[in-house]
């Protein structure tokens, strides 16, 4: 009988002897590798982390100790011993179990903010508010890992649990596997590698330490002269000072795929009463050939693969990403312009700067998870008279809004920031939806916004974004494939014309890629009789001033974004039509102002109506007009 059948709380692992511990963490692997090859979501970290969380939830008291997991690519072993290995075929899906961890799902998870580097300050916080509290006997463990500890609010953290002379139980674990999603960045990764490979000096030392004590006289101090090396000795052979000289205790390196060097060292650490450090060396995608052999990332995020070989279930050709057709056409810009420089946040594959990189790898920037040090160093640079391209996820922007607005926008920086998964992105939930940048890059002064339909709209404006020099641009789309090209009848002024009527029932302002479901709802409109016009801005920001006057014959606007509803484009559309004095009635569709559960890009799109029949039957409730009842009902729109 399987021993991972009978574990569904952490209670369970207690009475395992050492070799069920091993025996179990090779089930937990031979599980996850098969469901996660059949559901796709991260399977490398959770491989690497296996004998460290079996040695967190025996040592620890989960959900009275409270265990915070940075990031949470790293916690679907947590959820398989806190109650929820059935739930794992839904794993991702709508209504099932998240990728991350989920207050909703489990009182053992507390902190589901995917974004890298909070756990210290989150771990911070919750160990104060129990000393306040009186409940200094609680433990609050933080894992993080190595490539989290690339970005500067882990270190504003440290700083703070450094300075606070609180009694607390406050573990800090550093999972260090060498990565993040790519091999880390920096002086860190470096650092971490010293102390990894650090000699046998330790037990030099012990040894030689209990001999000396024993020595008459001149022993004493001889070892205080020796203990006063000490340091200087860990200095220059194993660096782990680092942390020392902060003021927080620091244990290891030890093995994080040994349980019992794991659980005597973390038992130390919570029994210690003050922060401190236990640094965990993993491997990424251990006990799975074809992760551990991945370059690339040890199989940081799949899809759906053969779990034996490890390749995509099927051989079709896929059809071509909007990261592809990005990175190819920067690609060949960088050939074009030697002043041209790519940066991205340890992101480099996923935004589709690999091409670039192999090209021009010394005008490629990797400065790990560090959003606000990249925004402010493509302004440097800028300065310096290059043109930076600073490549993102559209959610992680708003880690450098500030950034954004006061060191490139008020500095007059030619920086193109390029956004990829904004909108919907669906699986991987709440917080990788990026539904927040067109509302915070509309108060940014003089800032230009493009939201190209298709390739050659976002090839065309890529090469718009770079040549402006006076001020910020940006250009975002979203996630997976790109749609078939959506052409223009006509141009106006800088705004494409996709679709015409002889009536003017309804102006349809498309934006992005949702253009061309504008384009064939306007046609179910135009089969029962309603006029449309669907119009593509293509530069979003500032509104072009041909829309006003294209606005003019039509009883109503209505404007269709993958943005949220507050402070969109539709927002600034009926500001324009304001400010013209033309008294339209604006309808602004888009994404709720709600945190977005997970699920599909088109299941969550439709659930909220923004289909080219939920568009269509939407309009013909608002003119009035009788709905062909063949085409199917629109989903809960959450539309006034």
């Amino acid at each position: 009988m399987q021993l991972l059948s009978q574990i569904d709380r952490p209670d369970d692992l207690r009475n395992l002897s050492t070799g069920e511990l091993e025996r179990l963490a090779s089930e937990i692997r031979a599980f996850l590798i098969d469901h996660i090859t059949s559901t796709g979501g991260h399977l490398g970290p959770n491989l690497g982390v296996v004998e460290l969380t079996l040695a967190l939830h025996r040592i620890f008291d989960s959900p009275q100790d409270k265990i915070v997991w940075d990031t949470g690519h790293q916690c679907y072993v947590h959820k398989m011993i806190t109650g929820r290995r059935r739930d794992f075929p839904t794993l991702r899906a709508q209504g099932g179990l998240s990728g991350y961890p989920s207050q909703q799902e489990s009182p053992h998870d507390i902190v589901e903010n995917s974004h890298a580097s909070t756990s210290l300050a989150y771990a911070d916080g919750l160990s104060k508010a129990y000393s306040l509290c009186g409940e200094g006997d609680r433990s609050v463990v933080a894992v993080i890992g190595d490539g989290a500890l690339t970005g500067g609010m882990a270190w504003e953290a440290l700083n703070n649990i450094a300075a606070s002379d609180d009694a607390r139980r406050l573990i800090i674990v550093v999972n260090d596997n060498g990565r993040s999603y790519s091999p880390t960045i920096g002086g860190l990764a470096k650092h971490l590698a010293a102390l990894r490979t650090r000699p046998t000096y330790e037990r030099l030392l012990s040894a030689g330490r209990e001999l000396l004590h024993q020595t008459p006289i001149v022993g004493g101090p001889i070892y205080g002269a020796m203990h006063g090396m000490k340091k200087g000795l860990k200095d220059a052979l194993a660096p782990q000072a680092l942390f020392e000289d902060l003021g927080i205790k620091y244990v290891g390196p030890i093995d994080g795929h040994d349980v019992a060097e794991l659980e005597e060292s973390l038992r130390l650490a919570k029994s210690f009463g003050r922060p401190i450090i236990v640094h965990c060396v993993t491997q990424k995608g251990r006990g799975y050939g074809p992760a551990e052999q991945d370059d690339e990332d040890c199989f940081h995020a799949i899809g759906k693969l053969d779990a034996v070989s490890g390749k995509p279930n099927s051989s079709a050709t896929s059809p071509a990403s909007w990261t592809s057709a990005f990175g190819a056409e920067l690609a060949r810009l960088g050939a074009e312009r030697p002043d041209i420089v790519a940066i991205t946040a340890a992101m480099l594959h996923p935004v589709g700067l690999t091409e670039f990189e192999q090209s021009f790898p010394e005008r490629t920037i990797d400065v790990g998870i560090a959003e606000q040090h990249a925004v402010t160093s493509a302004a440097g640079l800028a300065m310096g008279g290059m043109h930076p391209v600073v490549a993102l996820y559209a959610t992680f922007l708003n880690r450098g809004f500030d950034q954004l607005l006061m060191d490139v926008a008020l500095h007059r920086c030619g920086v193109t920031f390029v956004l990829d998964r904004a909108g919907i992105t669906g699986s991987d939930g709440p917080s990788h939806n990026g539904i927040w940048d067109m509302s915070l890059l509309q108060i940014v002064p003089d800032l230009r916004l493009a939201a190209p339909r298709d390739a050659a709209t976002l090839r065309e404006a890529l090469r718009d974004a770079v040549e402006i020099e006076d001020r910020p641009t940006v250009v975002r789309f979203p996630k997976g494939s790109i749609e078939r090209e959506v052409p223009a009848l006509d141009r106006l002024d800088g705004i494409d014309i996709l679709h015409r009527h002889a009536r003017s029932d309804v102006l349809i302002v498309g934006v992005g890629a949702l253009a061309g479901m504008c384009v064939r709802a306007a046609e179910l409109l135009a089969a029962q009789g309603i006029g449309a016009t669907v119009i593509d801005p293509r530069w979003v920001k500032p509104i072009p001033e041909a829309l006003l006057t294209l606005a003019l014959p039509h009883r109503m606007i209505v404007t269709v974004e993958d943005n949220g509803r507050v402070g969109g484009v539709g927002s600034v559309v009926a500001q324009a039509l304001r400010d013209a004095h033309q008294h339209k009635t604006v309808h602004v569709l888009g994404i709720p102002q709600r945190f977005i559960a997970q699920g599909s890009r088109a299941e969550i799109l439709a659930e909220i109506g923004l289909t080219e029949t939920g568009l269509y039957h939407y309009i013909s409730q608002l003119l009035e007009y009788p709905r062909d009842v063949s085409l199917s009902a629109p989903g809960a729109a959450v539309w006034p």
